[in-house]
């Protein structure tokens, strides 16, 4: 246990409260209800117990801590009103000596802020490492944010307070996320390398074996050198995987980790690669200490998860799992080039991708922390949440066919609009699959052929994207959903045709692993959350071989994913550090 929440938890209340003054602006209420909670087993369950205080306080209570907020480059500034602790930092981002056109644009910007929420703008300025948005980060995250909806708003107002708490806090209790830092540089250094086409600001693109993905494959595996793994090696797709040899050598059990390096076009910089980096700083803080596991971590680095340059995902996986498809060879990308003379090109066999597959016997389990690419974990105002089960998906390109007509001569009742057929299927998919728990259903395309503004729609495309933590809650929601098809089709005079582009099993986490995660998740302070995942993962296709368990970590900015605006938290990558070593200092494979 940290020897500061030691003493916050045997001081007195008010020496308790003396050490945590100033956290909340001018709002001490929040300081005092957390403290009830005491004893605390960790900085993050101290954290925790302020998020927990702030959401049970009444509207009143927690307007009033919206409205202590000084405003950025405001009146309490130019009047030398400030706390200490915002004039620090407000001047550690450069706002005390902003030009007087920065000035004139901050001005408005609280000005119109305001207007449209009725409290003053609050944003973390220490950023997401702590180090200080600039100004320019500033005003372009403002800007962004004035878009919000109000109550969207209001919920990031309270987070971003309670950032600005953890950054105040690190100082005081002697905590400092030293290894969630290494990793979020480790993310920064890869991002470097990024493919040509990608545009400055448009976000990473590392399509799979491009100049930039050789680029991340060798900065890995040097790093993974660098970390002290005993052997770092590629194989016939490009995974770079790293072992670190149990403290028995061969005869040790092995447990396999590790995520994706690719990204998609436009992405973040922690997709994948994040469990990656986890894994790194596990095994060099290990080696550091002279000491091994009783079993041997093998970390995947996989090549391509995304199916981004060539039209099928997974392939890095599916080789190591036995399920390589020798078709995929003859796959073109964008620029017409195969599969298998890109692999050429790069001095690797395409013939061997189907001979590196794994042995169930070869591991007792496979790991993933991953960023949770979705806003539960943000809305819950938690750090981690243990995984339940990988949804399996079923993919369906519709087309709705009806009758082109005239839009002036054909009477509203004698129309037969493919077009309103579908957005009326659109609108079943959202009522069905919010009637659910766990069950998410989605139409992602709806388009009109040759279109036009005067004629009545005769055919209309769209598809259809159902998700489920289980393969019976999904099929059932598919089934009725055509039957739903069915009904408008006849009641609207329509005939339709389906194809299906996709169908994936759903993966459960393993009961023993995912136990496990649980396990370490307290020992850190928190409390269990559990979620699916909506999204796949490499860990779905390794669970074809090998028992699986993942671990989410919270994304900021709304948990956009597959986007620049993706990212995570220093703390967040500290605790989700914590809870990975945590895991392996604790496993059993019994």
């Amino acid at each position: 246990m940290n020897t500061w929440i030691e003493t916050l938890n045997s001081a007195s209340e008010p020496d308790a409260q003396a050490m945590l003054d100033g956290l909340f602006e001018h709002s001490p209420w929040v300081v005092h209800r957390a403290l009830a909670m005491r004893p605390f087993v960790s900085v993050a369950h101290l954290k925790h117990a302020f998020t927990v205080v702030v959401a049970k306080a009444d509207a009143n209570e927690q307007t009033a801590l919206l409205l202590a907020h000084p405003e950025l480059a405001g009146r309490a500034a130019i009047a030398g009103e400030l706390t200490d602790a915002s004039l620090t930092e407000q001047t550690r981002s450069g706002l005390q000596s902003c030009s007087p056109e920065e000035f004139a644009a901050f001005h408005e910007l609280n000005r119109e802020y305001r207007e449209r929420f009725g409290w003053p703008f609050i944003l973390a300025i220490g950023g997401p490492q702590g180090t200080g948005l600039s100004r320019a980060q500033i005003l372009e995250t403002w800007r962004r944010r004035l878009r919000h909806h109000p109550d969207s708003e209001r919920a990031e107002c309270f987070r971003q307070i309670h950032r600005i708490a953890e950054l105040r806090l690190r100082d005081r209790a002697k905590y400092y996320p030293t290894d969630g830092k290494q990793v979020m540089h480790w993310a920064d250094e890869l991002a470097i390398y990024n493919d040509p086409a990608t545009d400055e600001g448009a976000g990473l693109q590392v399509l799979y074996l491009s100049e930039a993905h050789q680029a991340c494959a060798r900065a890995l595996s040097q790093w993974m050198i660098d970390c002290g793994f005993d052997s770092v090696t590629s194989d016939a797709v490009g995974n770079v995987i790293g072992v670190y040899e149990g403290d028995h050598g061969e005869a040790c059990a092995k447990l396999l980790t590790g995520s994706h390096f690719d990204t998609v076009r436009g992405g973040g910089r922690y997709d994948g690669r994040l469990g990656i980096f986890l894994a790194m700083q596990a095994v060099a803080r290990k080696r550091a200490l002279g000491q091994r596991w009783p079993y041997r971590l093998e970390l995947i680095a996989f090549a391509e998860e995304e199916g981004q340059r060539y039209p099928s995902n997974f392939l890095a996986a599916s080789a190591l799992v036995g399920q390589w498809d020798p078709k995929w060879l003859d796959l073109l990308d964008r620029d017409g080039l195969r599969l298998a003379d890109l692999m050429a090109q790069r001095g690797m066999d395409p013939e061997a991708c189907s001979k590196i597959a794994r042995k169930a016997s070869d591991a007792c389990g496979f790991i993933e922390v991953h960023i949770e690419q979705g806003p539960v974990l943000l809305e819950a105002d938690l750090p981690l949440g243990v995984v339940t089960s990988i949804n399996g998906s079923s993919r369906w390109l519709l087309e709705f066919i009806g009758t082109a007509s005239h839009a002036g001569t054909t009477p509203m009742s004698m129309r037969q609009d493919a077009a309103c057929g579908a957005a009326e299927f659109a609108l079943v998919v959202e009522s069905r699959c919010a009637s659910e728990p766990g069950l998410v259903g989605t139409v992602g395309m709806l388009e009109v052929p040759k279109g036009s503004i005067n004629v009545v729609p005769g055919r209309c495309h769209c598809s259809l994207d159902v998700r489920a933590p289980e393969d019976k809650q999904r099929d059932r929601a598919v089934a009725d959903l055509f039957q739903a098809i069915e009904a408008i089709c006849s009641r609207r005079g329509l005939r339709y045709e389906a194809r299906q582009v996709t169908l994936a099993h759903a993966a459960p986490s393993a009961p023993y692993l995912q136990a496990q995660w649980e396990d370490a998740v307290q020992r850190c302070g928190l409390p269990i959350f559990h979620l699916p995942s909506g999204a796949g993962h490499d860990a779905m296709r390794m669970a074809a071989l090998f028992p699986q368990a993942m671990l989410f970590v919270r994304c900021g900015n709304g948990g956009i994913s597959h986007n620049p605006l993706e990212t995570i938290t220093d703390d967040d990558a500290q605790l989700a550090f914590d809870a990975f070593w945590s895991f392996l200092e604790n496993f059993s494979h019994d």
